[in-house]
């Protein structure tokens, strides 16, 4: 396994998913994925599923130290006061008396940004979360943001896979001492139709899933948690520690990816980097 520094918050780079599982399912899956080895979970307060996610979470006993869980709060919820209530609220649906990693789901610009990062810092102060950071920040909001943090923001999530070309906001992120998180990070199973993920895989006898995630683990500072339902598909989706993408492999999957390769674009986006 790998695992990402966070100002001395060790972060397995391998997580799992729920967005958008609920109920058994979800349970079922978040149990499954930390008693097969998993240690990293992924929620946040929109998917509605933190219950569940932290009935899995209880199912699985595992001691609170042996795992990692992240969750978000909505970008209508990023008022100062809002947003603590929230995290509290995040809390008491896990089960949790704290989090590892709290960040601001989508950026907000009715809200100062400096009274979001307030906000964050003071999570972070009282002990209710271990790192903060942001996702769906654009670079030049990773740039303030992490301006106005003084340099303690750990994370920013995006969309992130092969297809996708996310240059200028990984340079930000390199630049700020932030890591990147990929959401969606086979393109929602559209991996599966690149020819080039497909030879690549046949060569080292693996999945283009499989090719696709251990590009982004080859990354520096770079995190993926695919989604899955499917227990199997935790077994696959984790066998990509045992093998090695040449520095030719890399590239060609690299210049797979564009700005056109963007799936998620809700009305409420920032302007996306033109990479």
């Amino acid at each position: 396994m790998k695992y990402l520094s966070l100002s001395g918050v060790e972060m397995p780079a391998l997580g799992l998913g729920t967005w958008p599982l609920s109920g058994e399912i979800c349970r079922d899956v978040v149990r499954a994925a930390l008693e097969g080895g998993w240690c990293h979970v992924d929620t946040a307060a929109m998917y509605d599923n933190e219950k569940d996610v932290g009935a899995g979470l209880r199912a699985a006993s595992l001691p609170r130290d042996r795992f990692f869980l992240t969750t978000k709060v909505w970008h209508d919820q990023l008022d100062p006061e809002k947003m603590i209530r929230s995290c509290e609220e995040s809390l008491d649906r896990l089960g949790l008396e704290h989090l590892d990693l709290f960040l601001i789901h989508w950026p907000n610009p009715a809200v100062p940004l400096n009274e979001q990062i307030e906000a964050l810092l003071e999570l972070r102060g009282r002990g209710w979360t271990r790192a903060i950071g942001v996702s769906n920040f654009t670079a030049a909001l990773v740039r303030e943001a992490q301006e106005l943090a003084g340099g303690t923001l750990a994370v920013n999530q995006v969309e992130y896979h092969p297809m996708l070309s996310q240059r200028s906001v990984k340079a930000a992120l390199d630049d700020a001492g932030m890591a990147l998180t990929a959401y969606s990070p086979i393109g929602k199973g559209s991996v599966l139709a690149q020819e080039t993920l497909r030879d690549i895989g046949k060569r080292h006898g693996k999945s283009a899933v499989q090719v696709s995630l251990r590009w982004l683990m080859q990354q520096d500072n770079v995190a993926a948690i695919p989604k899955t339902a499917n227990p199997a598909r935790l077994v696959e989706n984790a066998a990509i520690f045992d093998f090695e993408l040449t520095e030719a492999e890399m590239a060609a999957i690299t210049a797979l990816g564009s700005a056109a390769g963007r799936g998620i674009n809700p009305s409420f986006a920032p302007r996306w980097d033109a990479d």
